[in-house]
């Protein structure tokens, strides 16, 4: 994103329209169409905006709102600069930073779902984040995260799940996030990474932190007409299903449009182990510790893959196949 034009006097007026359009004022700003987000971002990624501008572009962004047509046409500049990515069945996306955040069983539900047969493309950074990072428990399991699109492809055609670090994905969005070490807060481009479904895969599963997200990620869906979304609030932000609490599931479908789905919380639920370390992780993915918390946890996540997949219709039905679905799982 660094401009090398000594000359760059027409780059910052051809931008700046943009940032004046944001920041005019009470009454005065609006925010942009799908199409300018679209060529802002476009711009931003093609080094064609001065570093000044970007930053206060990026806050002014986060200042007003996020805006479905907005962070449409974020993340469509963002596919634009992306290579196309092998065929895959789930887009799993993991960009949570949650504080409380510790092991992350989600990854073993996108796992276990790998094994029954479904593609499953996991993309993300754990950066900011708290807890233990997807990549670090991947080598753990002996996963190498992908390097690039031919080894996603290879990790989907051996076991069919690869994970895409998003400096390898996109290294452009990866340095727009980045910029929160500078301002201290998140920007609209942590929604529109979520949103950026590489493969066009047929269904997505996607977690938020804060409800009002919810409808954005769901307005994005709609006006790129994916297939299959379903988005919650997850446990740190991520697509992640906290069984002891009831919680609602957000779907989205080209076919249906909107709906949602009741998620019980799961009675009786013991206290989570004490153990948190990555030696615990992969004692529950191998069988060989008794956690019955976490082990709720992967299949009620589980379970919410499948809703979005649309491989069950009511999350008791999707916990009872997810019980079988790890139960059968592979552990190689």
């Amino acid at each position: 994103m660094t401009n090398n034009d000594d000359d760059i006097g027409p780059i910052m007026d051809r931008f700046a329209p943009y940032v004046a359009t944001l920041g005019r004022g009470p009454g005065r700003s609006r925010a942009l169409t799908r199409g300018e987000a679209f060529d802002a971002f476009t711009q931003i990624l093609n080094g064609e905006a001065d570093p000044h501008q970007v930053g206060a572009f990026m806050m002014l962004l986060r200042f007003r709102g996020e805006n479905a047509d907005e962070i449409t046409g974020i993340v469509e500049a963002l596919q634009a600069s992306v290579p196309p990515a092998p065929h895959a069945d789930l887009d799993w996306p993991s960009y949570g930073a949650g504080r409380t955040r510790t092991l992350p069983w989600f990854l073993l539900a996108a796992l276990a779902l790998a094994s029954s047969g479904v593609r499953v493309l996991m993309h993300g950074s754990n950066e900011f984040g708290s807890g233990t990072p997807v990549a670090e428990a991947l080598a753990a399991l002996g996963i190498p995260a992908a390097r690039g699109m031919d080894g996603a492809a290879a990790g989907l055609d051996r076991s069919g799940f690869a994970y895409l670090p998003i400096e390898t994905l996109c290294p452009g969005a990866a340095q727009l996030l980045g910029l929160r070490r500078l301002f201290g807060l998140r920007s609209p481009v942590n929604t529109a990474v979520r949103l950026l479904d590489p493969a066009r895969a047929a269904a997505g599963v996607d977690g938020v932190f804060h409800p009002p997200y919810i409808e954005v990620h769901l307005g994005v869906a709609e006006r790129l007409a994916r297939p299959r979304l379903l988005v919650l609030k997850g446990g740190g932000g991520e697509a992640e299903r906290v069984p002891a609490k009831p919680a609602t599931a957000h779907l989205w479908s080209s076919a249906h449009g909107r709906s949602e789905l009741a998620l019980p919380a799961r009675e009786g639920l013991p206290p989570a182990a004490e153990a948190t370390d990555l030696a615990h992780f992969l004692a529950v993915w191998r069988g060989t510790a008794d956690d019955p918390r976490a082990v709720a946890t992967v299949q009620a996540t589980l379970g919410l893959a499948l809703l979005a997949l649309g491989h069950a219709a009511t999350a008791q039905d999707g916990e009872q196949r997810a019980a079988r679905l790890w139960a059968e799982r592979r552990l190689a």
